[in-house]
């Protein structure tokens, strides 16, 4: 299970001001989450602020959409085809096959949801995902407990990317008897689909 500590200390303090104001310690006020430019800030130190807005504004009821690119259809289809060629690229041993086959068995209801906007879903779906994806990569380092410190060791940008991922698992518990605005799990997830689309 990715390690979802509410601690910030893992983060390299360079980062920790921007990874605070996405995931507060102490959960979302009840107002809602996250400034959308917390969720930029965090975008642009994973290396994908550029694609991350123009997918923001293409899916925003307020601006009509940038790029045929961004549209949620033709977005998510990309997604989906990148994440099918990381899970099939990924070595793992024989006994470990069923993984793959687990993982490919979620995609398609995790995509269901975003097309409906299901976000809370989605992002349930998507700490998953995460979990799974993590293990085919690392193997049995994914469930460690310094899991996140060791992606560190290897990129920052992937170390805050799997930091992240442990985040929507708290954000869960954190939030479970209160509402967070809809558009702050979009925004949320978004972060992740982005990274994975261009990894």
């Amino acid at each position: 299970m990715l390690s979802s500590s509410p601690s910030i200390h893992k983060v390299p303090e360079e980062y920790r001001q921007i990874a605070e104001a996405l995931f507060p310690s102490k959960g979302f006020p009840p107002e809602g989450g996250p400034h959308i430019e917390a969720a930029k800030a965090f975008a642009g130190i994973l290396g994908i602020a550029a694609d991350y807005t123009r997918l923001l504004e293409s899916t925003s009821a307020t601006s009509p959409p940038v790029n045929e690119h961004y549209e949620i259809p033709h977005f998510l289809t990309h997604f989906q085809n990148n994440l099918d060629l990381l899970i099939q690229k990924t070595w793992v041993e024989k006994a470990d096959e069923g993984y793959k086959e687990r993982l490919q068995d979620q995609i398609p209801p995790f995509i269901a949801a975003i097309e409906q906007e299901q976000y809370q879903k989605a992002l349930a779906d998507f700490s998953r995902v995460l979990e799974e994806l993590a293990y085919l990569f690392f193997g049995a380092q994914s469930h460690k407990e310094d899991f996140t410190e060791y992606t560190f060791r290897i990129d920052t940008q992937m170390g805050l990317f799997w930091w992240y991922g442990g985040q929507i698992g708290l954000l869960q518990k954190l939030n479970q008897d209160r509402p967070v605005d809809p558009e702050c799990l979009k925004a949320i997830l978004f972060i992740g689909l982005c990274y994975l689309t261009n990894f």
